[in-house]
């Protein structure tokens, strides 16, 4: 599989609406071993992104957390702007999990303004929807709002009735949780006339949400018929999350319940139960007690009721138990994992400076400079020597020179930030420092490094060097100087320079304009 099949093949595991977690995941981590073979770093991340939401997705919320940190990063310092906004689309959906709405709304928040002209038809609806789910958590339900009619207007305008579906479907049970039935059922209305206006067939999961409406709004004839739809849909085979049917089951049970049909409720229920015990579905076993509690109240059956009641307590205090401990596991491994991160950084950070002075090193000088000479024509770099350094170390010791060094240094960085933020100041070893000046011109560079120079020699270096004096001697080049904009060339014009400047008795600054080709002393 060349690159751009692979690219497709990832998209459709991104830009998929139903899920099949095991399946999905199975194929997420063959397309990871092809992009390795390939050597496409940006497949690479893509491919184990997609592993992270579907971890996500099966209930390994901590795997999801420790397999998304790296991905990120990666996105980041690559300027990967869609693989960015994917990201945070799922860290929304982790601390959504984990019940921080603050940074649920936040990631959801990123995830959008990262959307740009790369972003496919799928995330500019999807990752709408999310920042109104976020919202809804949050308790913005009008800001939650626009952005659902935000989503569904862009689904009919880009003729995706698929996503629309999904969109309502959202938005429907968004205002079912935050209360506000008679809204949940236009919503669910709507959904349904475009599922008959573009002969969709409703999903388990869609039925479900309208039927649970249904509920709410006291139409409970209507949401048993649904819901008996819905558990239809399901057995025939669509692919569905493991606590699916148990979730439909006991949805039925509360609309039979309604219904007065305690009979079918109670059997129901049952299959409810049993499935929760099969597949250790802890989280709906808790709502199956309540209600099992409740439809022994209804049918006066107090005793049972009672007893029920004591089973839903303790099961619920079990499973709040269970949350926090996974939350516990999620935050430890999210904050492990931030914690190497840091690490890392800052080994990258010291592996880029000098260990004395504290500027930056070769590498880092490699690294940047580049880059700076191909896109900055004003780019302005000057090779800084200590004069007569070896006097200092000779004569007063080499821990005194490791400390004129580092004032040097001070000073050096601290005069060039003065004059140009974006600059810096490497130390190429021993006495010698390269000062990179970006969008600074030559001949103005001079009279800056002229300044610096100054302020070097007027520096009370008494106290350190016992009356030792120390001056520096500055070789600049300019990139209009090079006839090739190349590291090595620009260097080797400043290090000519340089010389100039020693030769031509220390404690100064030359430049040569190439036109006239002659050098200049300041």
């Amino acid at each position: 599989m060349d690159g751009e099949r692979l690219s497709v093949a990832l998209l459709e595991l991104e830009d998929e609406i139903n899920w099949d977690a095991a399946a999905m995941l199975e194929r997420a981590v063959q397309l990871e071993r092809l992009a390795l073979a390939l050597g496409d770093e940006l497949l690479v991340a893509r491919a184990r992104l997609s592993q992270a939401n579907l971890h996500m997705r099966a209930g390994d919320v901590a795997g999801a957390a420790r397999r998304i940190w790296k991905v990120h990063q990666w996105a980041v310092e690559h300027d990967a702007r869609q693989l960015t906004a994917r990201t945070h689309l799922v860290w929304s959906n982790i601390h959504r999990l984990l019940g921080d709405a603050a940074q649920c709304l936040e990631h959801a928040v990123l995830s959008v303004e990262l959307l740009d002209e790369t972003a496919t038809d799928h995330m500019r609806i999807w990752h709408r929807v999310k920042l109104g789910d976020a919202l809804s958590l949050s308790g913005s339900m009008d800001a939650a709002r626009l952005r659902y009619r935000q989503a569904a207007e862009l689904s009919s305008r880009l003729g995706r009735p698929d996503l629309l579906l999904a969109v309502l479907n959202n938005f429907a049970y968004a205002e079912y949780a935050a209360g506000h039935h008679d809204r949940a059922q236009q919503v669910a209305g709507q959904l349904q006339d475009v599922a008959k206006t573009f002969g969709f067939d409703l999903d388990a999961s869609l039925l479900d949400t309208i039927g649970a409406i249904q509920i709410e709004n006291g139409q409970h004839a209507e949401a048993e018929k649904t819901l008996l739809s819905c558990i239809d849909q399901h057995n025939d085979g669509s692919q569905d999350d493991a606590d699916a049917l148990a979730e439909y089951l006991l949805t039925l049970a509360r609309a039979q319940h309604g219904l007065g049909a305690y009979g079918r409720a109670q059997r129901s229920l049952d299959a409810s139960r049993r499935l929760c015990l099969e597949r250790e579905l802890g989280h709906v076993l808790v709502r199956v007690h309540q209600e099992q509690a409740e439809l022994h109240a209804t049918r006066g059956e107090f005793a049972e009721a009672y007893a029920a009641h004591k089973e839903f307590f303790a099961a619920y205090t079990q499973q709040h138990s269970l949350q926090r401990e996974a939350q516990a596991r999620t935050r430890q491994v999210m904050f492990e994992t931030e914690e190497a991160r840091q690490e890392a950084e800052r080994f990258r950070e010291q592996a880029r400076r000098d260990p004395l002075t504290g500027l930056r090193n070769r590498r880092y000088l490699n690294e940047q400079l580049p880059g700076l000479i191909a896109t900055d024509p004003e780019l302005t770099v000057a090779i800084v020597d200590l004069d007569h350094f070896k006097r200092i170390n000779d004569e007063l010791s080499h821990d005194v020179g490791d400390r004129v060094l580092v004032q040097a240094a001070k000073l050096l960085e601290t005069g060039l930030a003065a004059v140009t933020p974006r600059g810096f100041v490497v130390r190429l070893g021993g006495e010698e420092f390269l000062m990179v000046l970006p969008e600074t011109p030559a001949e103005l560079a001079v009279e800056q490094l002229d300044a610096i120079r100054r302020t070097i020699k007027g520096f009370s270096w008494e106290a350190l060097t016992a009356g030792v004096p120390v001056t520096v001697s500055i070789g600049v080049a300019g990139v209009a100087d090079a006839a090739k904009a190349t590291q090595p060339a620009l260097l080797s014009i400043a290090d000519r320079h340089l010389y100039a400047a020693k030769h031509g008795g220390r404690d100064r600054v030359v430049w040569s304009r190439s036109r006239r080709g002659r050098a200049s002393a300041a």
